[in-house]
């Protein structure tokens, strides 16, 4: 049988190298000097979408056990000790790659003894230990209820569909006259126009002025670009890897052979996909602005980000009852003052299938 590395291997080998080249040594991360209440919170909604999963997970299962195993401190810039962690923490994406957040095992190869973190030890002291697990995930967070933001994208993807269709009628019905003289192809393209082609629809807009009748079609025409323009408009959710994730996930992998994949964590629901599925995409440059799409990421320091819809990831929880939020102030050097939101509590309900279908396992 086919080891895993060996497949992440291959895929690899097809991915570009204007994307990612897996031969040249990652760059090196500098170290923040400043930080803020935005990236504390954050920080501390990643903290709480993790210790959803492990809850859910071991709450639940009779087969497996979820253990933390990513780096985590609660240091931040400013902090004393924190270039001495930050600096630890580079050397080890060199050495070993980059820890999942959560480590699943099988009930039998759990180690009691070391018990449900493991994220404070070396690597030296768990290495046969890790290799014994059935999977890696890497957990993304992200501030939204999928289901209403979904809700509400598609409210306006209808409307402006109904009046482009709208258009499309009053321009055939009171201007095919004009257009089969001036652009005769224009009239083929809006009588192609419908539910399904309107999303892949596309036509140059004129700009008539010399007659009544003209700036009446051209400013129907224009309204009608515009409500193509929002319904291809790329309108879900996604799961987030980041660029320069993937290589030391890579490497992480050629250590530890082990299985991995990311997890993205709603308000409201959880998707997963594996690492494999997202090589396997970014590997096709055909399927860029489809499956996936590669942009720079303003809400996580303008980093690259590939971004992967949610709905085609796998849905492994499709409820989650909300946390408490609550504000801390925290004090850095000097005396500077930050104000951020912590999160506890909140539980997920699993879909066994759906996770056993993910993660190859029995829940």
């Amino acid at each position: 049988m086919t080891e895993y590395k060996d497949i992440i291997n291959n895929i690899c080998k097809n991915i570009h190298t204007g994307l990612i080249d897996f031969g040249v040594p990652r760059s090196k991360a500098s170290m923040p000097t400043l930080a803020s209440s935005e990236l504390i919170t954050n920080k501390q909604q990643g903290d709480w979408a993790e210790d959803v999963i492990l809850r859910a997970i071991n709450n639940n299962s009779t087969a497996i056990v979820a253990v933390k195993y990513g780096k985590s401190d609660d240091l931040v810039a400013g902090d004393t000790g924190f270039e001495k962690f930050f600096n630890e923490y580079q050397d080890e994406l060199d050495t070993i790659g980059k820890r999942p957040d959560i480590l699943l095992f099988k009930k039998c190869d759990f180690n009691e003894q070391l018990g449900y973190d493991i994220s404070a030890l070396t690597e030296s002291e768990i290495h046969e230990y890790v290799s014994k697990a059935i999977a890696g995930i890497e957990v993304r967070s992200s501030a939204f209820l999928i289901n209403k933001y979904t809700e509400e994208v598609n409210s306006v993807v209808c409307n402006n569909t109904d009046r482009a269709l709208e258009l499309k009628r009053e321009i055939i019905s009171d201007y095919a006259d004009l257009l089969q003289q001036k652009r005769p192809e224009l009239l083929t393209i809006l009588q192609q126009l419908n539910k399904d082609s309107i999303r892949t629809i596309d036509f140059r807009k004129p700009s008539w002025h010399s007659s009544q009748r003209l700036k009446e079609l051209s400013s129907k025409l224009s309204e009608i670009k515009e409500c193509l323009k929002v319904v291809q408009k790329r309108n879900s959710l996604s799961i987030t890897p980041k660029i320069e994730d993937i290589k030391v996930v890579y490497k992480w992998i050629m250590t530890y052979g082990v299985p991995h994949f990311y997890v993205q964590v709603f308000f409201d629901r959880i998707y997963g996909i594996s690492f494999k599925h997202i090589l396997e995409l970014i590997s096709d440059p055909d399927l860029e602005d489809i499956k996936y799409f590669i942009e720079q990421d303003s809400k996580n320091q303008n980093k690259t980000t590939i971004k992967i819809p949610s709905q085609d990831g796998i849905c492994i929880a499709e409820t989650i009852t909300q946390p408490n939020h609550h504000s801390v102030r925290k004090e850095l050097n000097k005396g500077r003052l930050l104000f951020y939101v912590k999160f506890d509590g909140g539980e997920a309900f699993l879909d066994k299938e759906n996770f056993d279908s993910l993660f190859d396992c029995n829940l």
